[in-house]
């Protein structure tokens, strides 16, 4: 494959054949882990390659360096990596490469978009010959047509996972896409990812008498009304995080609008809502738009924003047609991202909620002296939380006509979902999932869009003594 033996590419199946060899590779990378301290001195991180030769399952090449800055840092799964005197070595049975900080060397070149042939990243030893060239248009002109085949490629770890399927504490394989990207004061760069899907609804463990606190909290998708008109508006949208060990170079090859597969991420609650850990332990792996996989999930996202039913959230059926009645039967449903988003600053809205939180709690003061309802609802779809008042009028046909304090109690439970005395010190309890009607209004004519809020009317909660 080239001129003179310190030169000379070895394919990948010849190489996996050389053990104790050490050889010159050039290959696509498929997969990558995030760079990271060794328990000793050395830093290490590890690439999986195919090339023509070799496209199932690929071979790992186990990088160390003295330090983080020395180890190749990955732009995106995809790119072109040469690799020069690696040693070949087998171990229970899995054939590797060993990357050596004395005497091995690499250079990392953009994958099939690429047009220039200069590595964006090289190792000190490494040194450029004309020959590179001619390997990586190769390959280059080879990944045109190439598709991943997953399940010969990642035996035993090609399974995906839904945002709709994932648990608290799993580690799981997601492929989502990048709808955002910002900086945050306490956690750095932050990425905000979907695939489509709802996520399903979280069981709130909480002392009722938090209540107060927790009606305070809109989640973890409070982003400016601009970004939040980029984001789709249906599917569950997560904060994606990036563990502390990991060095902040490696988030460079996160791009908002691009789809990405994540190995072995974490996920978490934060604010009572999922995000998702990318952790040491993670991986990324090569995937690009004309992927099967990603394919079917636009596609399901699109047939779904097409349906009349679409926009309910998938958790919801059938508790919005029993626990609450509403009077515009026939308007269609909208999301709360809808309802955040909409073009007019006043508008009327049909929705399917779950109320997470009462302020005040104690239904007792969900009237003034007076008798004039004012209560404020904390309202969570699978896209966004809001809080919505009930107000005088709203209010009286909401709990129906002047209620006992008792009964008042009954139905604040009931829309909490708790099941257990108010007065026990905790309380697991599932919301159930209500249509509501929203409007949406402004208190400063000259802020229309910073003030504008949100009430509950043309709704009524289904009596249940």
């Amino acid at each position: 494959m080239g001129s003179g033996d310190d030169y000379k590419f070895m394919e990948i199946r010849d190489a996996i054949v050389a053990i104790n060899m050490k050889v010159n590779l050039i290959g696509v990378i498929i997969e990558f882990g995030f760079p990271r301290r060794t328990k000793g001195t050395d830093c290490y991180c590890a690439v999986k390659i195919v090339d023509q030769s070799h496209q199932t399952p690929g071979i790992t090449a186990n990088i160390f360096a003295e330090s983080l800055e020395k180890l190749p840092h990955v732009a995106s799964a995809g790119d072109i990596i040469q690799l020069s005197h690696v040693l070949m070595k087998i171990h229970q049975g899995e054939i590797y490469a060993v990357f050596n900080k004395k005497f091995s060397s690499f250079a990392l070149y953009e994958g099939k978009d690429g047009s220039g042939f200069l590595p964006y990243d090289v190792s000190p030893k490494f040194r450029p010959r004309d020959l590179d060239k001619m390997f990586i248009l190769s390959l280059r002109d080879w990944l045109v047509g190439f598709e991943l085949d997953e399940a010969q490629n990642f035996v035993g770890s090609t399974s995906f996972s839904f945002v709709r399927d994932i648990k608290e504490s799993e580690h799981v394989n997601l492929i989502c896409k990048i709808v955002y990207m910002c900086e945050d004061a306490n956690n750095g760069t932050l990425a905000f990812v979907w695939d489509g899907t709802d996520a399903h609804p979280i069981s709130i463990d909480t002392k009722l008498t938090d209540e107060i606190s927790n009606a305070q909290q809109l989640g973890p998708l409070v982003l400016p009304r601009d970004v939040l008109c980029t984001l789709p508006p249906v599917g569950s949208i997560l904060r994606l995080i990036f563990d502390k060990g990991i060095e902040k170079q490696s988030l460079s090859m996160l791009n908002t609008g691009k789809w990405m597969k994540f190995m072995n991420v974490l996920c978490e609650m934060q604010v009572g809502s999922f995000q998702i850990v990318v952790t040491t332990f993670s991986k990324l792996r090569y995937t690009s738009n004309e992927d099967n996989t990603i394919q079917l999930r636009q596609r399901s996202y699109e047939e779904r924003l097409a349906s009349i039913l679409g926009r309910i959230p998938f958790w919801s059926f059938p508790s919005p047609l029993t626990t609450t009645e509403v009077d515009h039967n026939n308007e269609p449903f909208t999301t709360l991202m809808d309802v955040l988003t909409h073009s007019k600053v006043t508008a009327k809205f049909k929705c399917v909620v779950r109320v997470i939180a009462i302020y005040p709690f104690q239904a007792k003061d969900f009237r003034s002296p007076e008798g004039t309802y004012r209560v404020r609802l904390s309202l969570e779809d699978p896209t966004a939380r809001v809080h919505a008042f009930l107000y005088a009028e709203d209010g009286d046909k909401f709990f129906g006509e002047d209620p006992s304090i008792d009964v008042l109690t009954r139905k604040r439970n009931k829309l909490l979902g708790v099941s257990a005395s108010e007065k026990n010190e905790a309380s697991t309890r599932n919301p159930p999932w209500v249509q509501c009607c929203l409007k949406s209004y402004y208190l400063d004519k000259q802020d229309a869009w910073g003030s504008r809020q949100y009430r509950i009317f043309g709704t009524r909660l289904v009596a249940s003594d």
